[in-house]
This record gives structure tokens, sequence and C-alpha cells, in this order.
């Protein structure tokens, strides 16, 4: 004889959804844009340079994706 299964957890309400859309707000492409045209003449610059250009898009992300959270 096979031992019963033990229960699985119940799940929970739902989670409520995203709130209204700003329409002023940047949209996620247009970050995409904002992010390749700062990497665009990256080849261009010293090297020296490419540490602070990577650190800053590095902080940006983590400021955008810090807010996943909050929703």
């Amino acid at each position: 004889m096979t031992e019963p299964n033990p229960p699985r957890p119940v799940p929970g309400p739902p989670r409520p959804g995203p709130g209204p859309v700003d329409a002023t707000a940047p949209r996620a492409a247009d970050a995409d844009r904002e992010a390749e045209q700062r990497f665009e003449d990256l080849d261009e610059r010293p090297v020296a340079e490419h540490v602070a250009v990577f650190e800053a898009e590095h902080s940006r992300l983590q400021r955008e994706l810090g807010t996943i959270d909050q929703l």
C-alpha cells in the first residue's frame, strides 16, 4: 500500500493587479532606447570611461528593478 501524498498548501487570495497607467511615465521601450544610446558611442570613448558608463546603467537598472517589489 502506498502512503498518501502530503497535503498541498492552499493558495491565498489573488494579488491586486497594477494600478492605472500613467501616460506621462516613461515606457520600458523608451528606457531600452535610452540605454542603447548610452552604449552607442562606447567604442569611441576611452576605455577608462567604460566603467563609469556601465556603473551608471547598473545603478539605473537597480533603481528600476527595485520598484517591482513595491507593486
